[in-house]
């Protein structure tokens, strides 16, 4: 068997480790461009535009000071630190690489085409997905908008805006009253209800027990029992109460002990629930308030007042639409088919023998470290747990606008995270590969994204 040749691209010295890493502040000498991408491809915009702690209209609320941001952490694993260099000189001779911090000037004038192109009659979803994929600038409430473009909330018909978008509140509104409410306010109610009925000449009447049927006991056992309902379904609302508390610690936006902080969580707790309620094959799994957590952070964050106010209904839809393309691997009876979690995990395996055998060969064969052992955790929760929060955001623009789908995408990203490591794996055993993946390193976002769009070719069925 004739094994197969790593492509040129991934034996670049920008993929190397260096002997000693050096510190962030150190002066490196510069080194040519390496890698040239075709020119059709723009460069996406660098993490470091998408400093929480830069904004001033979009984000109302900044981040922890805890939190570095990409601008101090590009390059800041092995690979990145050394490939820094390379990118300044790139960018200093007009490089194209996707690595290289995107200028100022081309920042606007995508900012300025995607403003324009939200502005037309009908949305060239196409043009949007070209536009969205290289990072969406913030202000603006652009990404909002183009996020439930992306996700089908919105038709690519801006007339139709204003009616769909009252159709579908309205609808979460009515969701939300009839599944959040107390049986006991159930109970009253009906028992108001009945008293106005047994109304004679003026005079109000008494409920009889007669009427208080077995379904509305709170010590019914049957299955139509509101009551037996409420009981089945507290655990999972203590489930969600508790993640709820957990998702993004370091963030006022998400935690703390603000007003605006507990409206928040009330709000990820009622968009969970609801979608349990309404999902009962699914129901919660947990780590899925780690995945609504972005979407209800860009949608709160719009400075459209109404959109704002109605923040919580259009990330209900918008989670539904996302989870669509991922539904089968929350669904535990389906994690052995075809369609489930370990063949999701099975088609990145491939993916990485496709592109890198000798990476794949090291890691599953020699190493035996089991993709499932870091897989898992990076395509079940899309990849919220493994950076920081504002790379999420960048991640994700790419993620939704992919012409191939949010699946795919995922996949090639997850491969491209491997690969940039490839040198560390390679020289790495059990416990160092799996402590690494477990663990992943800060690095450069738009590097990460570039090395994945390189993969879209000869991708397995």
């Amino acid at each position: 068997m004739v094994k197969k040749r790593v492509p040129d691209w991934l034996n670049s010295s920008l993929w190397s480790s260096p002997q000693s890493p050096p510190k962030f502040d150190a002066v490196k000498p510069a080194a040519p461009p390496i890698i040239e991408p075709p020119s059709q491809i723009p460069p996406p915009e660098p993490p470091s535009t998408y400093s929480f702690r830069a904004k001033k209209v979009e984000i109302r609320d900044p981040l922890s000071s805890n939190y570095h941001g990409s601008n101090s952490s590009v390059c800041h694993s092995d690979e990145e630190i050394e490939s820094s260099s390379a990118n300044s000189t790139a960018s200093a001779g007009g490089g194209s690489a996707r690595a290289v911090a995107t200028p100022a000037a081309e920042i606007m004038s995508r900012k300025a085409q995607l403003v324009q192109e939200l502005s037309r009659k009908f949305i060239n979803m196409g043009e949007l997905r070209r536009l969205a994929s290289q990072g969406i600038p913030d202000g603006a409430g652009i990404r909002a908008t183009v996020w439930k473009l992306l996700l089908g909330y919105l038709p690519s018909d801006r007339s139709l805006w204003p009616s769909e978008l009252a159709k579908k509140r309205s609808q979460y509104k009515h969701f939300r009253e009839e599944l959040l409410m107390n049986p006991s306010e159930i109970t009253r109610r009906l028992e108001n209800s009945s008293l106005e009925n047994n109304e004679v000449d003026g005079i109000k009447g008494f409920l009889s027990r007669s009427e208080i049927t077995h379904g509305e006991h709170p010590l019914s056992l049957g299955k139509s029992s509101i009551w037996n309902q409420f009981f089945q379904e507290s655990e999972i609302m203590e489930q969600i109460d508790r993640d709820v508390k957990r998702t993004h610690p370091g963030i006022h936006f998400f935690s703390g002990d603000s007003a605006f902080a507990k409206s928040n969580q009330e709000d990820l707790r009622s968009i969970l629930i609801v979608f349990a309620k309404l999902n009962p094959g699914i129901r919660y799994v947990q780590g899925m308030n780690e995945i609504i957590a972005p979407l209800f952070y860009v949608l709160k964050n719009d400075p459209n007042e109404e959109n704002e106010a109605s923040a919580e209904a259009d990330t209900f839809f918008c989670f539904v639409e996302l989870l669509s393309g991922f539904r089968d691997n929350f669904v535990q009876q389906l994690d052995n088919s075809v369609v489930g979690i370990r063949a999701t995990i099975t088609r990145l395996s491939r993916l990485l023998k496709e592109h890198d055998e000798e990476l794949w060969r090291h890691l599953e064969m020699t190493t035996k470290v089991n993709p499932q052992f870091y897989a898992f955790r990076w395509i079940t929760l899309l990849l919220t747990q493994d950076f920081e929060f504002p790379d999420i955001l960048v991640i994700w623009d790419t993620l939704l606008s992919d012409h191939d789908g949010p699946q795919e995408t995922l996949l090639r990203i997850c491969c491209a995270m491997l690969i940039i490591v490839r040198k560390r794996l390679l020289a790495g055993d059990f416990t160092s590969n799996l402590k690494l993946l477990q663990h992943y390193p800060s690095t450069n976002i738009s590097h990460l994204l570039y090395v994945a769009d390189k993969l879209r070719i000869h991708l397995p069925a």
